[in-house]
């Protein structure tokens, strides 16, 4: 997938759901929720369980969606994501050699950063945007927004304290699309195994 096909992609959809599970079986089903929820962008981190298998089994069982990892640490993870069939890549830090290894596989890659120096990196290494990691800790969409300034020009994908609450302000201060994990997954829920009620949290964000 090209970076302009996936920034068009970000832009239509604009929430991308991170599933971290300890188990296959638990991930598998936090993934066909969200696709019944009506999110088709879902990562996977690669430190869930058996991450390889769960984005090769995904990429079969849900055409319509679009698979990725995140949590990427290193070079032979990054290789091994892309052979499983991972669509997209984040990280969460900068590491210029994994985003040239993306870049010249042709992945997208979301490298993590936080600072503008750290985001301006990113994206002058070839980034195919930003993610703004963790978000709460600097600011909130008010942070986003004060970046639009002196770097608008770079897609911004805020994650670690969006919610259902506040997914729409990041957009709205400037996002090109927001990252949720903990708040679409309660852990009342995935305890619970109440996979329709997860659904309905996906379809509540989606809807806003």
């Amino acid at each position: 997938m090209s970076n302009q096909s996936w920034l068009t992609l970000l832009r239509q959809q604009r929430i991308i759901a991170v599933i971290r599970s300890p188990r296959l079986s638990v991930g598998h089903q936090m993934a066909q929720a969200m696709a019944l929820g009506g999110i088709s962008l879902i990562e996977i981190t690669w430190n869930s369980e058996r991450a390889p298998e769960l984005i090769s089994q995904l990429r079969i069982e849900l055409p319509h969606c679009i698979i990725g990892t995140g949590t990427l640490l290193n070079l032979e993870q990054l290789h091994q994501a892309i052979e499983a069939g991972a669509q997209f890549l984040f990280t969460p830090h900068v590491n210029l050699t994994l985003i040239a290894a993306a870049v010249k596989a042709g992945v997208p890659i979301v490298p993590g950063a936080l600072t503008p120096t750290e985001i301006v990196t990113a994206w002058e290494a070839g980034a195919s945007c930003v993610k703004v990691f963790p978000i709460q800790a600097v600011g909130g969409a008010s942070y986003i927004k004060a970046l639009q300034g002196p770097l608008g020009h770079i897609p911004l994908i805020p994650t670690g304290g969006v919610t259902l609450e506040n997914a729409q302000e990041f957009i709205t201060a400037g996002a090109i699309a927001v990252g949720l994990s903990g708040d679409l997954f309660p852990k009342s829920l995935v305890a619970a195994e109440d996979w329709k009620a997860i659904a309905q949290r996906a379809r509540m964000l989606k809807e806003q």
